[in-house]
């Protein structure tokens, strides 16, 4: 479907994804952003879109934010803490919110939705996983409870007359990522003590790194060009990044040579899956391929971070 001309609600409109993508949508359709701004920004959210603050979980902010005549729902919102204190309460959370939404869309008559889901529906799969690697026995509550949203989005997208787009994300990077992620904390960490760095686990884990504009540009792409009731794709790229290469590129950038210390351990916490990497055949066929490698993503990541906060 070509993205212009049309009604957007983008829910977690002011968060990293969500409001990037309000950039890149605003100029040219009609944009409703929906946040809480609990861990997104309202100056994130570009002027021309309509802001809509509050929690999806309220029917009266999903009827807001979901009118009659809505074209396509970009679903961004989600408790994304992998490590989360209170893992049942974030499954249910997540489960719940989707399952609203899509309530919502089919009761005014929207039905397409392009969703995040994440690598860690995989579990600890072998590598490079495809999409159709079985069986998916995710190892978080997070990853469960993706890999239950997709099962959701499947049953609409086949019973429902629902288009779906559904993107299985490696670890995104670039301007806006928060604490919590491993290239903002290893930043705030180095800013707090120049002269060592603790490093959570044994720094041998391993994933791709993936920037936020090729994540939109790959995205985009496949809105536009896949049409089955439900498109499932990897994005990511086809190298990956060791937790100790994305400090030594964070050291370097930040003209440092701390001491390293490790906490010790194969992940950095319970349910963190130590190695990933997500074939991306199936994008590639649809004429889409990633130009940077984790390695420049990252790179460019810390660069835009440290400028976005001197």
């Amino acid at each position: 479907m070509d993205l212009s001309g049309l009604r957007i609600c983008v829910t977690g409109g002011g968060g990293f994804v969500g409001s990037h993508l309000a950039d890149r949508l605003v100029d040219d359709n009609e944009l409703l952003a929906v946040d809480h701004f609990g861990n997104g920004r309202r100056e994130w959210v570009p002027d021309g879109a309509t802001v809509i603050e509050g929690d999806l979980h309220d029917p009266a902010v999903r009827r807001e934010a979901i009118p009659e005549g809505t074209d396509i729902v970009f679903h961004f919102a989600a408790d994304k803490a992998v490590d989360s204190d209170d893992p049942d309460a974030q499954f249910r959370e997540n489960i719940g919110l989707t399952a609203s939404i899509l309530e919502r869309m089919d009761a005014v008559g929207c039905h397409r939705i392009a969703f995040t889901s994440s690598s860690t529906v995989y579990g600890e799969a072998p590598r490079p996983t495809p999409e159709d690697y079985a069986p998916l026995e995710p190892i978080s509550a997070y990853g469960a409870a993706k890999l239950a949203e997709e099962a959701l989005l499947s049953v609409y997208a086949h019973s429902n007359g629902f288009d779906v787009w559904c993107f299985r994300f490696a670890n995104i990077v670039g301007t806006r990522l928060q604490l919590g992620a491993v290239i903002p904390d290893f930043i705030h960490k180095l800013r707090e003590d120049p002269t060592e760095l603790e490093i959570l686990g044994d720094g041998r884990q391993e994933k791709s790194y993936m920037h936020i504009e090729s994540c939109l540009d790959a995205m985009e792409h496949v809105v536009e060009h896949a049409d089955a009731p439900m498109n499932t794709y990897n994005l990511g790229t086809r190298t990956t990044t060791s937790v100790r290469r994305i400090a030594d590129i964070v050291a370097d950038e930040m003209g440092l040579d701390p001491e390293y210390s490790f906490t010790g351990g194969d992940r950095g916490w319970v349910g963190d899956v130590p190695r990933m990497r997500l074939s991306i055949e199936k994008l590639a066929a649809t004429g889409w391929t990633p130009e940077s490698s984790s390695d420049d993503a990252v790179r460019r990541a810390v660069r835009e971070l440290l400028a976005e906060s001197p």
